[in-house]
């Protein structure tokens, strides 16, 4: 049986888009959340009385303690048939130990990896998925109704746990071309002989071999802020590079660009780095992450 209702849990920025676009499609959503005004229902045990069997219960909250909350609770209120779907950024041998725990209540499990930022309730979301055949099927309504138009943007990755490796892998390659971005940008504004870095940057989104989103997304940046300096140059990792690194090092896979990226990121920690503020602008544009101002922006703030 096709799902065409679910229950979603956490509706941040990323799982409130998700529930419009799937009610833009026709589905039915439930959804919950710790904040009473983004909930549907004041709690889970609420959620999965409104939802008819075979239940389908998506979860979007941070990766560790709070998805594992979320899926203890999950275990002890759905029945056999039902399926649970971690569509945050679980690391991946999260989800083989998840899918064990509610396989013994006769609960399915599917890892979605999801793409897209706060850009995805209007372009749709790159989903990456990990599980049985026969759950996939089953949530096919739900993927068309969230991936972009057209015959991509979702792919069945492999077994349980493969969606969210396939996603630690995009974040790192995504770590790697920010920083690259990064880098040109900051050798561009040194030099004397180039007065005008941000048409630079806007020059190479067409046409050239480097153009991409990220780089659009770094051209609005420009425009917001044509030389960063409301920015400080820090930027957070996640943990998706970190984990991306390690499983190269557990295959002994050479990821020298990868791993680059993320020691830089450790950089912007210790001094106020150039390179940096690229990055947090491109993360702020695609993401919506957090940015932390420049200290003469505090100032003015004061």
């Amino acid at each position: 049986m096709a799902s065409t209702q679910l229950g979603l849990v956490g509706l941040g920025k990323m799982g409130g888009n998700m529930r419009e676009r799937l009610r833009n499609a026709g589905l039915t959503v439930v959804g919950y959340d710790r904040s009473p005004d983004l909930s549907d229902v004041d709690n889970l045990v609420d959620l999965v009385d409104r939802l008819e069997a075979p239940r389908t219960v998506w979860v979007m909250v941070p990766a560790g303690a709070a998805t594992q909350g979320v899926i203890d609770q999950l275990a002890t209120l759905l029945k056999p048939g039902d399926i649970v779907v971690d569509g945050g950024n679980s690391r991946w041998t999260d989800d083989e130990k998840h899918a064990k725990q509610l396989h013994a209540r006769g609960v399915g499990f599917v890892d979605a990896g999801v793409s897209g930022g706060v850009w995805g309730l209007q372009n749709g979301y790159a989903l990456m998925v990990g599980g049985d055949e026969e759950h996939v099927r089953r949530l096919k309504p739900v993927f068309d109704a969230l991936k972009p138009e057209g015959p991509y943007g979702f792919v069945h990755a492999g077994k349980v746990g493969a969606g969210h490796f396939a996603k630690m892998v995009h974040n790192g390659i995504e770590y790697a071309m920010m920083q690259a971005y990064a880098e040109g940008w900051e050798l561009l504004e040194t030099v004397d002989s180039v007065t005008d870095v941000r048409e630079v940057f806007r020059s190479w989104t067409q046409g050239t071999v480097i153009r991409s989103w990220l780089l659009d997304l770094a051209v609005d940046a420009l425009d917001d802020d044509e030389h960063l300096e409301k920015l400080r140059g820090y930027a957070e990792d996640s943990g998706e590079g970190r984990w991306t690194v390690e499983a190269a090092i557990d295959n002994a896979v050479p990821m020298p660009a990868i791993t680059s990226a993320l020691f830089a990121r450790f950089a912007s920690r210790q001094d106020d780095s150039p390179q940096m503020k690229m990055v947090a602008a491109l993360r702020n544009q695609f993401g919506g992450h957090a940015v932390e101002a420049a200290p003469e922006e505090q100032a003015k703030k004061a």
